[in-house]
């Protein structure tokens, strides 16, 4: 089973009771946050949840499997999530 950001937002709504839209709106609002403070290298950590932290991947070669040309793949930024300690209890 795979859970949207839609399936989500209706659950948040119903646990807080309030309209599916105000429950969209309040899960939207939090991953902008994320996203904007990742984008200003602030590590964003959710206590007992986990952490959101922008890293940035080294420059490196790869490789066509078809053709066998090789090419250049530039460094870029990435968030990545940590998990806490307790979430990975859980999880495993």
């Amino acid at each position: 089973m795979t859970i949207t950001k839609k399936n989500i937002s209706k659950e948040v709504s119903k646990r807080i009771s309030v309209p599916e839209k105000d429950g969209e709106a309040l899960l939207n609002q939090f991953l902008s946050l994320v996203k904007k403070n990742s984008k200003n290298n602030v590590v964003v950590k959710l206590s007992k949840f986990g952490t959101f932290q922008r890293k940035s991947t080294p420059k490196r070669q790869g490789r066509n499997p078809k053709t066998g040309i090789i090419f250049d793949i530039n460094s870029f930024k990435r968030l990545s999530f940590r998990p806490s300690f307790r979430l990975k209890k859980i999880i495993n």
